[in-house]
């Protein structure tokens, strides 16, 4: 499983052209899930995700998590995070999880956030979709279950 994580003062995300997904203050997670990935997978980044302090805290310092700060998450599903760039220009993506399969995780994976008490706005699974924000910091954090 791979996450990129942004702390955002806010994002969306759009199908064309309406907007399905926003929150204010919080994080944009870009989501890619692999075959290979199981229940393991999901329970490590919900507790990397859940507990992770980067909000500034009185003194400026990244001390507080997203419960601190009230904040939300606005989750989008991305099998490119599974790309292959060794050979050619073109990548190959036989390493993202069979759509069948990624959609069911990555629905565990949002109501596991949820369920710890989290707002969560998502995007369409296999949707082209359209994704802005305005990256706070900016800070971005990469989940990668293959390096725990």
């Amino acid at each position: 499983m791979r996450v990129v994580l942004q702390r955002v003062a806010n994002a969306s995300v759009a199908i064309a052209g309406q907007t399905v997904g926003a929150i204010d203050r919080g994080y944009l997670l870009l989501v890619g899930i692999a075959d290979s990935d199981t229940q393991a997978e999901l329970d490590y980044v919900v507790r990397k995700v859940s507990n992770l302090r980067i909000f500034e805290d009185a003194d400026d310092r990244m001390n507080l998590a997203l419960a601190d700060v009230n904040g939300a998450i606005l989750s989008v599903s991305q099998f490119t995070l599974y790309a292959n760039t060794k050979k050619g220009n073109r990548p190959s993506f036989t390493d993202a999880g069979q759509p069948e399969f990624a959609e069911l995780m990555y629905d565990k994976f949002n109501a596991q956030l949820a369920a710890a008490g989290f707002a969560v706005a998502t995007g369409e699974f296999g949707a082209d979709m359209q994704v802005s924000l305005v990256n706070d910091g900016p800070v971005t954090i990469i989940f990668d279950t293959d390096n725990k």
